[in-house]
């Protein structure tokens, strides 16, 4: 029973984690206190669910345990009753721009409170670092995985964006029609990064995590209710949708990754795919493309093409020509020499990727030493290849990925 009910806390703290924490926000105006509420309910039913049972609602349990935690310590401590007192006059003081209503039902908690985290007083890093450790669960660890950074360097990011929330008394609400294209962009890519750690875990047991995804996946779609005419939105759900559509071919049998050459593309999402793909002509329609889309329509071809042969590599690589000179970054650079290795052949590729050896943004980023390992076996460079091999099982974060490396590296070896 024990060993149910603690199963049970973690998957509904992952669950509701988002949602229970910006409730609290919203109803307490603090984040800070959201957060250690949070934490102490969590610790309760740590303590309570193996003797008396997990709830029938547990997050209603949670909810409710929380709340009465703030309450206790609102009224046993002044410095937070004063910063309420102070929250709410500043709340009542600001022009209240209406909640989004999504669907014609209740507004989303979480959307207030992402858009309240991409506030522009806050530096773009910040905003990013703090929305993924409150509002997509993940811990302190993982966010700096996802970064390429250190823990302590992320931990001092996070610590910095609630002071200056608290300091420059941010309110907590979704912001008027005025100010969401300013604040679109950190909310996408907020949304877009809890994908990526459900996509491809940073770390743990499992490759993908797809609470995560789909929590991402579903964002998306409330953001492209708000904003239909908005056509990045469009594009980071068309992107999203095309690639989840692999997500039950991704793993074996045994949680070992599967590569996209080795899939069994019968398996993949067509209704999914379907869907992500004519969300891709309207997000390139109407104007310059954005990212979003421009990736879109990367992972549409993947979608379509039956099978890696028949992929369309001219045409993936002048997407990544575009990719790039929207959002230069070394580890689009790392997937643009992958395709034009599939294009022109491996030693094209390798030189490609020799040319990034030196980015700093990569050095803590395994898909580079593992994409330069495959270029090396292919060209039968096997001791340089076992060597970089080495170093991608050196920073593979979950353990599928780390036996996937494994047997390659057992492969060269031999």
């Amino acid at each position: 029973m024990a060993d149910d009910a603690l199963t049970s806390v973690e998957g509904v703290f992952r669950e509701e984690h988002g949602l229970l924490l910006a409730a609290l926000v919203r109803r307490f105006g603090d984040l800070d206190l959201a957060e250690e509420v949070a934490s102490e309910a969590m610790e309760i039913a740590l303590t309570r669910w193996p003797v008396d049972g997990v709830p029938p609602n547990p997050g209603a349990w949670l909810m409710t345990t929380a709340r009465r935690r703030a309450v206790d310590r609102l009224r046993r401590s002044k410095v937070y009753a004063e910063r309420l007192a102070v929250l709410r006059v500043e709340a009542e003081r600001a022009d209240p721009a209406p909640a989004a209503d999504v669907g014609g039902g209740l507004p989303d908690d979480r959307l207030q409170l992402f858009f309240t985290c991409a506030h522009p007083a806050l530096p773009a890093e910040d905003r990013l670092a703090l929305t993924l450790r409150c509002l997509a669960g993940m811990t302190t660890p993982e966010v700096a995985r996802a970064f390429l950074v250190p823990v302590e360097t992320m931990a001092k990011r996070i610590t910095r964006a609630k002071k200056k929330i608290r300091e420059a008394r941010i309110p907590f609400r979704v912001p008027g029609a005025d100010e969401l294209p300013e604040r679109l962009p950190g909310v996408l890519q907020v949304v877009y990064s809890i994908f990526t750690e459900g996509y491809a875990a940073s770390s743990g047991e499992q490759l993908q995590r797809l609470d995560l995804a789909e929590e991402a996946i579903r964002l998306a779609r409330i953001l492209r209710s708000l904003m239909p005419a908005e056509r990045e939105v469009c594009g980071l759900l068309s992107l999203m949708l095309l690639v989840h559509a692999r997500r039950d071919a991704r793993s074996g049998v045994d949680g070992a990754v599967v590569l996209l050459e080795e899939q069994d593309r019968t398996r993949w999402d067509r209704a999914m795919i379907e869907e992500g793909t004519g969300l891709v002509e309207v997000a390139l329609t109407g104007g310059r493309p954005g990212p979003y889309g421009v990736q879109a329509a990367i992972a549409a071809l993947h979608d379509e093409a039956a099978d890696l042969d028949s992929t369309d590599w001219p045409q993936i690589v002048a997407l990544y020509d575009v990719l790039l000179a929207l959002l230069p970054s070394p580890v689009v650079a790392v997937n643009r020499a992958i395709a034009v290795a599939m294009r022109d052949g491996a030693e094209a590729g390798l030189a490609l990727l020799d040319e990034l050896a030196d980015e700093p943004q990569l050095r803590a980023y395994h898909p580079y030493p593992t994409a330069r390992a495959e270029l090396l076996h292919r060209l039968g460079r096997e001791e340089e290849a076992a060597s970089a091999y080495r170093r991608a099982l050196e920073l593979a974060g979950t353990e599928p990925e780390r036996a996937s490396l494994r047997r390659k590296l057992d492969g060269v070896a031999e």
